[in-house]
């Protein structure tokens, strides 16, 4: 089900280290002509799709605002109470990374910088094998934060029912979301990005999803704004050493394998009996999980536990596999953080879980999948924004640059440029 590998001894342990296969060009193929049947044929085409790829026929996409109220008031309050929750740890968090304006004097020129929201923004929120309201919560409640005046959302319908799970409703009302439709897949993201008779397009598409939607959003970036990385199928890469209960170091690498194909999860160790102890431990655990088969399709094609000389080998692992969730359970977490250079996000110490992350710590869920951790982040308030520059030269701060204008712009043959200070010098001296 899980697959070793020692990596003891290796000058370069990270050498030609596995990652998940992917048919990109089948994906690639079928993403491509579903954009394109969006785009030019709107919500007839978006409601085949959805009846192609979720197997329901809608008479139409959205769902009626009454429906949110009415779903998150149908909530146990033990489930409304951990929404609300974790909808305010959200809304703090970011609410902490706005900034304020900016503005730089040096007695000539002042330049004034400061953010401005973008109009629209499109969450897709996945479906299907699972509800999740909390990624809902992780999309929707940073762009409103960020002061976004309009934040649709696209949810895949239930293939028994029709129609969106009632908890992410319910997440929707907790987070001040009126606009909900029940499409999903790339059909969803063309949506957002085209528009089409019911959905208005948006300025910027966040959210995760699996490789088609990834896909989709990688494909509309010329069109509209695709907030943070390739936010793809789940990653996690745990590394422990004796510290820990195995028990809790096999958990976390099966609670992101959960959530199905064509993810990622490795554990990593310098300790060839903690890598027994563990391995027994998520056989034990996937033989009892009521979503073995999600965990075992992830384990059997990219699972792997991993064996390397020492801590810092283990760090070199993780960081060329640039994971999406990277848990640190060892005895001195703190000596290992500043070797971390790649990962979404970080969890240091044996209370300080993944799944702590994907709910209610407060920092966005959707983080940067397949490798993209080398060069990208978390969703932050950043991805709904649009930094504004304001310049205004005096007279005396115009005296002092116009010769440098004047001298670069003759050296790039662009004439325009330096006669347009050279009018203004005229003026001045006359």
């Amino acid at each position: 089900m899980i697959t070793r590998l020692d990596l003891r001894g290796l000058e370069d342990p990270t050498e030609g280290l596995p990652r998940p296969e992917r048919n990109d060009a089948d994906v690639l193929e079928s993403v491509r002509s579903t954009l394109e049947a969006v785009r030019t044929g709107g919500d007839a085409a978006l409601l085949e799709l959805t009846e192609r790829f979720d197997g329901v026929r809608l008479d139409r996409a959205r769902v009626p605002t009454s429906e949110l109220r009415e779903a998150l008031d149908a909530q146990p309050s033990e489930v409304r109470a951990a929404l609300e929750l974790a909808a305010e740890r959200v809304r703090l968090h970011h609410r902490a990374q706005l900034r304020p304006e900016v503005v730089h004097d040096d007695g000539g020129v002042v330049i004034r910088s400061y953010w401005v929201p973008v109009d629209r923004v499109g969450c897709y929120v996945p479906g299907g094998r699972a509800a999740y309201p909390s990624t809902l919560l992780m999309t929707a409640v940073p762009a409103l934060v960020a002061g976004v005046a309009e934040v649709a959302v696209c949810v895949p319908p239930d293939r028994g029912t029709g129609r969106v799970a009632p908890v992410t409703l319910a997440a929707a009302a907790v987070a001040g979301v009126e606009e909900v439709y029940a499409v999903g897949g790339a059909q969803a993201v063309a949506a957002l990005a085209y528009g089409t008779e019911t959905i208005r397009p948006v300025d910027v598409v966040c959210g995760p999803g699996n490789a088609w939607v990834a896909t989709a959003k990688r494909e509309v970036a010329d069109t509209v704004g695709v907030a943070a990385a390739f936010a793809g199928p789940s990653e996690v890469v745990v590394v422990a050493d004796d510290s820990v209960p195995p028990s809790f170091a096999a958990i976390d690498v099966i609670l992101q394998a959960e959530h199905g194909p064509d993810g990622l999860a490795w554990f990593v160790t310098w300790d060839e009996s903690v890598a027994d102890g563990v391995t027994a431990e998520i056989e034990r655990l996937v033989a009892a999980a009521p979503r073995r088969d999600e965990i075992t399709a992830t384990l059997s094609r990219s699972g792997h536990v991993v064996l390397v000389d020492s801590p810092a080998a283990a760090l070199a692992v993780a960081n060329a596999v640039a994971p999406e969730h990277l848990e640190l359970l060892v005895a001195e977490p703190d000596l290992l953080v500043p070797l971390v250079r790649n990962a979404g996000a970080v969890f240091v110490g044996p209370w300080s879980p993944a799944s702590i992350g994907d709910y209610v710590a407060g920092p966005s869920h959707v983080l940067p999948t397949d490798g993209t951790a080398r060069f990208a982040s978390a969703l932050t308030v950043d991805d709904f924004l649009k930094q504004h520059h304001v310049v205004t030269v005096s007279g005396s701060g115009f005296d002092a640059l116009a010769p440098a204008v004047e001298a670069l712009a003759d050296a790039e043959g662009l004439d325009a440029h330096a006669e347009s200070v050279r009018l203004r010098r005229r003026a001045r001296e006359s």
